[in-house]
Protein backbone atom coordinates (compact mmCIF):
# COMPACT_ATOMS: atom_id res chain seq x y z
CA UNK A 1 0.00 0.00 0.00
CA UNK A 2 0.77 3.47 -0.24
CA UNK A 3 0.10 6.58 0.60
CA UNK A 4 0.50 10.29 -1.23
CA UNK A 5 0.55 13.47 0.41
CA UNK A 6 0.29 16.25 -2.58
CA UNK A 7 1.45 19.74 -1.28
CA UNK A 8 1.37 22.48 -3.71
CA UNK A 9 4.70 21.95 -5.14
CA UNK A 10 7.02 19.04 -3.53
CA UNK A 11 5.11 15.43 -3.36
CA UNK A 12 6.44 13.24 -0.90
CA UNK A 13 5.39 10.03 -1.38
CA UNK A 14 5.21 7.12 1.85
CA UNK A 15 5.73 3.14 0.95
CA UNK A 16 4.50 1.81 3.95
CA UNK A 17 5.51 -1.50 2.95
CA UNK A 18 9.27 -1.19 2.79
CA UNK A 19 11.30 -2.71 5.25
CA UNK A 20 14.53 -1.64 6.48
CA UNK A 21 16.22 -5.10 6.09
CA UNK A 22 15.16 -4.20 2.35
CA UNK A 23 16.29 -0.35 1.66
CA UNK A 24 19.74 1.18 1.75
CA UNK A 25 17.98 4.03 3.24
CA UNK A 26 16.14 2.67 6.46
CA UNK A 27 12.92 3.93 7.22
CA UNK A 28 11.77 7.50 6.14
CA UNK A 29 8.44 9.52 7.45
CA UNK A 30 8.64 12.96 6.42
CA UNK A 31 6.40 15.79 7.94
CA UNK A 32 4.66 18.08 6.07
CA UNK A 33 6.38 20.71 4.21
CA UNK A 34 5.01 23.80 3.74
CA UNK A 35 4.67 25.09 -0.19
CA UNK A 36 7.10 27.34 -1.05
CA UNK A 37 5.89 28.20 -4.60
CA UNK A 38 7.34 31.76 -5.66
CA UNK A 39 4.17 34.23 -5.88
CA UNK A 40 5.10 34.46 -9.22
CA UNK A 41 5.27 30.86 -10.22
CA UNK A 42 3.21 30.93 -13.03
CA UNK A 43 6.07 32.59 -14.97
CA UNK A 44 8.85 30.63 -13.58
CA UNK A 45 10.21 27.53 -15.17
CA UNK A 46 9.33 24.06 -13.63
CA UNK A 47 11.31 21.43 -12.81
CA UNK A 48 10.37 17.49 -12.10
CA UNK A 49 12.86 15.01 -10.33
CA UNK A 50 12.24 11.60 -10.08
CA UNK A 51 13.71 9.22 -7.76
CA UNK A 52 14.49 7.42 -4.42
CA UNK A 53 16.30 8.54 -1.25
CA UNK A 54 19.06 10.29 -3.13
CA UNK A 55 16.00 12.89 -4.66
CA UNK A 56 14.30 13.50 -1.59
CA UNK A 57 17.08 14.07 0.69
CA UNK A 58 17.13 11.42 2.89
CA UNK A 59 18.82 13.31 6.59
CA UNK A 60 19.68 16.48 5.09
CA UNK A 61 16.91 19.58 5.54
CA UNK A 62 14.74 20.47 2.42
CA UNK A 63 17.23 23.43 1.11
CA UNK A 64 20.22 21.18 1.03
CA UNK A 65 18.21 18.37 -2.02
CA UNK A 66 20.01 18.86 -5.15
CA UNK A 67 17.06 19.96 -6.69
CA UNK A 68 16.54 22.15 -4.48
CA UNK A 69 20.38 23.86 -4.46
CA UNK A 70 19.43 23.99 -8.19
CA UNK A 71 16.83 25.66 -8.55
CA UNK A 72 18.55 28.25 -6.41
CA UNK A 73 21.38 28.88 -8.00
CA UNK A 74 19.63 28.89 -11.26
CA UNK A 75 17.16 31.74 -9.84
CA UNK A 76 20.49 33.58 -8.35
CA UNK A 77 21.66 33.63 -11.76
CA UNK A 78 17.99 35.33 -13.02
CA UNK A 79 16.71 31.79 -14.55
CA UNK A 80 13.68 31.81 -12.72
CA UNK A 81 12.46 28.24 -11.70
CA UNK A 82 9.53 27.54 -9.10
CA UNK A 83 10.26 25.20 -6.21
CA UNK A 84 10.43 21.81 -7.62
CA UNK A 85 8.50 19.09 -7.71
CA UNK A 86 9.68 15.73 -6.17
CA UNK A 87 8.29 12.27 -6.36
CA UNK A 88 10.49 10.69 -4.56
CA UNK A 89 10.58 7.92 -1.63
CA UNK A 90 13.54 6.40 0.42
CA UNK A 91 13.70 2.31 -0.60
CA UNK A 92 12.35 3.18 -3.94
CA UNK A 93 13.50 0.55 -6.64
CA UNK A 94 12.01 1.02 -10.11
CA UNK A 95 9.34 -0.80 -9.54
CA UNK A 96 8.12 1.59 -6.87
CA UNK A 97 8.47 5.02 -8.33
CA UNK A 98 6.89 3.26 -12.02
CA UNK A 99 4.03 2.02 -9.73
CA UNK A 100 3.36 5.39 -7.96
CA UNK A 101 3.28 7.18 -11.84
CA UNK A 102 1.16 4.41 -12.91
CA UNK A 103 -1.59 5.63 -10.34
CA UNK A 104 -0.43 9.59 -9.98
CA UNK A 105 0.65 11.51 -12.25
CA UNK A 106 2.80 14.81 -11.54
CA UNK A 107 1.05 17.93 -10.64
CA UNK A 108 1.73 19.92 -14.22
CA UNK A 109 1.49 18.06 -17.70
CA UNK A 110 4.75 19.35 -18.96
CA UNK A 111 8.31 20.73 -17.21
CA UNK A 112 11.16 22.52 -18.55
CA UNK A 113 13.53 20.32 -17.00
CA UNK A 114 13.31 15.97 -15.92
CA UNK A 115 15.11 14.46 -13.66
CA UNK A 116 15.55 10.78 -12.90
CA UNK A 117 18.00 9.41 -10.41
CA UNK A 118 16.93 5.37 -9.28
CA UNK A 119 18.53 2.01 -8.70
CA UNK A 120 20.61 1.57 -5.91
CA UNK A 121 17.53 -0.19 -4.23
CA UNK A 122 17.51 -2.20 -7.28
CA UNK A 123 21.21 -3.34 -6.44
CA UNK A 124 20.47 -3.40 -2.47
CA UNK A 125 17.70 -5.43 -2.79
CA UNK A 126 19.25 -8.32 -5.07
CA UNK A 127 16.11 -7.17 -8.02
CA UNK A 128 17.94 -8.27 -11.54
CA UNK A 129 19.45 -6.35 -13.87
CA UNK A 130 17.28 -7.54 -16.58
CA UNK A 131 14.15 -6.01 -14.66
CA UNK A 132 15.95 -2.72 -13.83
CA UNK A 133 16.40 -2.64 -17.50
CA UNK A 134 13.66 -2.75 -18.66
CA UNK A 135 11.75 -0.38 -15.94
CA UNK A 136 14.62 2.17 -16.23
CA UNK A 137 13.66 2.48 -20.01
CA UNK A 138 9.89 2.81 -19.20
CA UNK A 139 10.47 5.45 -16.32
CA UNK A 140 12.91 7.08 -18.75
CA UNK A 141 10.23 7.13 -21.50
CA UNK A 142 7.62 8.57 -18.98
CA UNK A 143 10.24 11.44 -18.01
CA UNK A 144 10.41 12.28 -21.46
CA UNK A 145 6.74 12.51 -22.03
CA UNK A 146 6.68 14.65 -18.96
CA UNK A 147 9.25 17.20 -20.71
CA UNK A 148 7.27 17.79 -23.28
CA UNK A 149 8.62 14.96 -25.57
CA UNK A 150 12.29 17.26 -25.06
CA UNK A 151 14.59 15.07 -24.66
CA UNK A 152 17.00 17.93 -24.04
CA UNK A 153 15.06 18.81 -21.10
CA UNK A 154 15.70 15.05 -19.45
CA UNK A 155 18.94 14.38 -17.41
CA UNK A 156 19.61 10.71 -16.47
CA UNK A 157 21.83 10.97 -12.78
CA UNK A 158 24.43 7.91 -12.31
CA UNK A 159 24.00 6.25 -9.11
CA UNK A 160 25.90 6.94 -6.33
CA UNK A 161 28.24 4.63 -4.90
CA UNK A 162 27.47 3.66 -1.00
CA UNK A 163 29.98 1.49 -0.48
CA UNK A 164 32.96 4.25 0.70
CA UNK A 165 29.86 5.10 3.78
CA UNK A 166 30.42 3.82 6.98
CA UNK A 167 27.07 1.51 6.84
CA UNK A 168 28.89 -0.25 4.10
CA UNK A 169 31.44 -1.17 6.89
CA UNK A 170 31.59 -5.14 7.02
CA UNK A 171 30.32 -5.51 3.73
CA UNK A 172 31.93 -6.58 0.14
CA UNK A 173 32.84 -2.85 -0.61
CA UNK A 174 34.31 -3.63 -3.79
CA UNK A 175 31.47 -6.04 -4.67
CA UNK A 176 29.00 -3.06 -4.31
CA UNK A 177 31.04 -0.71 -6.09
CA UNK A 178 31.23 -3.47 -8.60
CA UNK A 179 27.26 -4.28 -9.02
CA UNK A 180 26.59 -0.24 -8.68
CA UNK A 181 28.94 -0.21 -11.74
CA UNK A 182 26.95 -2.85 -13.75
CA UNK A 183 23.49 -0.69 -12.90
CA UNK A 184 25.26 2.18 -13.94
CA UNK A 185 26.00 1.05 -17.24
CA UNK A 186 22.76 0.07 -17.83
CA UNK A 187 21.09 3.27 -17.50
CA UNK A 188 23.94 4.93 -19.25
CA UNK A 189 23.18 2.92 -22.17
CA UNK A 190 19.59 3.52 -22.21
CA UNK A 191 19.77 7.23 -21.99
CA UNK A 192 22.41 7.28 -24.20
CA UNK A 193 20.05 5.68 -26.74
CA UNK A 194 17.36 7.98 -26.09
CA UNK A 195 19.50 10.58 -26.57
CA UNK A 196 18.93 12.51 -23.22
CA UNK A 197 21.65 14.05 -21.22
CA UNK A 198 23.89 11.63 -18.84
CA UNK A 199 25.48 13.05 -15.49
CA UNK A 200 28.01 10.84 -13.74
CA UNK A 201 27.86 11.74 -10.26
CA UNK A 202 29.18 7.84 -9.14
CA UNK A 203 32.91 9.39 -9.01
CA UNK A 204 31.66 12.58 -6.42
CA UNK A 205 30.10 10.39 -4.33
CA UNK A 206 33.14 8.44 -4.17
CA UNK A 207 35.60 11.27 -3.20
CA UNK A 208 33.58 10.63 -0.42
CA UNK A 209 35.88 7.50 0.95
CA UNK A 210 38.30 10.48 1.80
CA UNK A 211 36.13 13.00 2.66
CA UNK A 212 33.35 12.62 5.93
CA UNK A 213 32.17 16.30 4.89
CA UNK A 214 30.08 14.85 2.07
CA UNK A 215 28.22 12.23 4.25
CA UNK A 216 25.00 13.13 6.04
CA UNK A 217 24.94 12.64 9.77
CA UNK A 218 23.12 9.06 9.36
CA UNK A 219 26.11 7.31 8.19
CA UNK A 220 24.96 6.24 4.50
CA UNK A 221 23.17 9.59 2.56
CA UNK A 222 25.08 12.74 1.07
CA UNK A 223 25.55 15.20 3.12
CA UNK A 224 24.20 18.80 1.97
CA UNK A 225 27.65 19.31 0.50
CA UNK A 226 27.69 16.18 -1.74
CA UNK A 227 24.36 17.15 -3.40
CA UNK A 228 25.75 20.91 -3.94
CA UNK A 229 28.47 19.30 -6.23
CA UNK A 230 25.52 17.56 -8.32
CA UNK A 231 23.57 20.31 -8.12
CA UNK A 232 26.94 22.56 -9.59
CA UNK A 233 27.09 19.72 -12.01
CA UNK A 234 23.78 20.09 -13.22
CA UNK A 235 23.61 23.88 -13.69
CA UNK A 236 25.83 23.94 -17.10
CA UNK A 237 23.59 21.29 -18.56
CA UNK A 238 20.31 23.11 -17.61
CA UNK A 239 21.52 26.15 -18.82
CA UNK A 240 21.91 24.43 -22.28
CA UNK A 241 18.82 22.83 -22.60
CA UNK A 242 16.93 25.80 -21.64
CA UNK A 243 17.95 27.69 -24.96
Amino acid sequence: MTKWLSLSIIIIYFVSSCKKENEVVGTYMPSPIAPTTPADSAVSKTFLALGDSYTIGQSVAESDRFAVQAVRLLTADNIKFAAPEIIAQTGWTTANLLSTLQFAAPLKPQYDIVTLLIGVNNQYQRRTQQEYADQFLILLSKSVMYAGNNKDRVIVLSIPDYSVTPFASGSDKALIAKEIDSFNVINKTIATKAGVHYLDITGSSRQAAANASLIATDGLHPSGLQYKLWADSLIPIIKAALK
